[in-house]
């Protein structure tokens, strides 16, 4: 999986002697100008602010896709996976608030526990094989969409800096103008893409976090097409486009820019910090408990089944494995300590452990769970 190699190549290097020259590598900065507008970044925020943005709009397609015909289209398939995930993130931010009330900085970073990495849960499941039912792996990619949303919108309320009128008004006007597009039955990308590429220039000027853009973008985007196979039709064939660069340049780039952490002089106590024991009890301990809960609740209140073939062993399972939070984590991290090296540091050290932890745990509870229910 490109994404893991990139996220171990970064460790490798972080604990080199290379580790500088890639800490500089990062730093470097570029961008350009057209008129007033100034656009002068380190490769780092390229890619966090950029690159990522290509990310949100494919999770946005996603997100759409599934809501207008796919797993959340339907309220009796989307109820259990929606009080799960809600759940799942509810409880995670409880514990990292809980752990961290005394320090008001570090209350900032509440979001991170929040989040799941689809990617690497669904590639733990895809490990086990027949071992677990396609029902609980629907159940899972509907939690973490559903995760992704929330997270969304966490970044769009809470994650924002001084709002700029202006950028906020050009913003507007470029939503108007994918809207105009959209109803006059526009099936060609380029002018959406044209316009996608100004509101993310907008959005990023006016302090809303940029890769919201990509999201707005996506919902713009037509989806439905009379008489259209499903390979043309417009959002689909950008879903197709992006997928592919996503899966191995974006993530994996994203990964070795964000998840590199020396390991020189840490220990158990480093782990213990109420910042980094925050996001590893908020993902592995939390995770697991909130979706548990907002899940098992329905059911046992008889407002939804476990999903045909599981056991509530299986659902133990996938409710750890709902605790590796990786990407998405390590993204909210770096937006709720910007430029603070040493919180960063604790972040990555956190969302490591609790991933890593959840991992582990989630494969050999699921490993061993019974195939069928009995």
């Amino acid at each position: 999986m490109p994404l893991l190699v990139a996220a171990i190549a970064a460790l490798v290097l972080a604990n080199s002697p290379f580790a500088g020259s890639v800490d500089n590598l990062l730093r470097v900065r570029f961008g350009f100008s057209l008129g007033p507008v100034v656009l002068d970044k380190s490769v780092l925020l390229w890619i966090n602010d950029g690159l990522m943005a290509v990310f949100f709009l494919l999770v946005g397609l996603e997100i759409k896709r599934e809501v207008v015909e796919g797993a959340l289209s339907k309220l009796s398939q989307v109820a259990l996976p929606v009080v799960g995930a809600v759940g799942g993130m509810a409880v995670p931010a409880l514990i990292y608030v809980a752990l961290n009330w005394s320090d008001p900085t570090t209350l900032r970073g509440w979001a991170i526990p929040a989040a799941t990495d689809i990617a690497f849960s669904l590639g733990v499941l895809a490990a086990l094989g027949s071992r677990v039912p396609l029902t609980l792996k629907v159940f899972l990619t509907t939690l973490a969409i559903v995760d992704d949303l929330g997270s969304i919108l966490i970044i769009a309320i809470f994650y924002t800096s001084d709002l700029s009128p202006l950028a906020l008004g050009l913003a507007a006007l470029f939503i108007v103008g994918l809207a105009i597009l959209n109803v006059a039955g526009v099936r060609r990308l380029l002018p959406f893409l044209l316009l996608g590429a100004l509101l993310w220039v907008s959005v990023l000027k006016s302090g809303v976090h940029a890769t919201l853009a990509g999201v707005v973008l996506a919902m713009f985007i037509p989806l439905k097409s009379a008489g259209e196979p499903d390979d043309q039709r417009t959002a689909i064939r950008l879903e197709h486009a992006i997928k592919p660069w996503s899966a191995w340049l974006i993530m994996p780039v994203f990964a070795f820019a964000n998840a590199g952490l020396p390991l020189g002089g840490l220990s158990l106590t480093s782990l213990l910090a109420p910042l980094p024991l925050g996001i590893m009890a908020g993902l592995f301990v939390g995770k697991q408990i909130g979706i548990v809960l907002g899940a098992g609740l329905l059911i046992m209140l008889g407002a939804a089944r476990l999903p045909e073939g599981a056991t509530w062993r299986s659902l133990y399972g996938v409710a750890i494995l709902g605790g590796i939070g990786f990407t998405m984590s390590l993204f909210v991290g770096s937006l709720a300590f910007p430029d603070d090296a040493a919180r960063e540091a604790e972040v990555r050290l956190g969302v490591l452990a609790g991933s890593l932890l959840s991992a582990v745990l989630g494969y050999l509870v699921l490993r061993t769970a019974p195939g069928r229910n009995s």
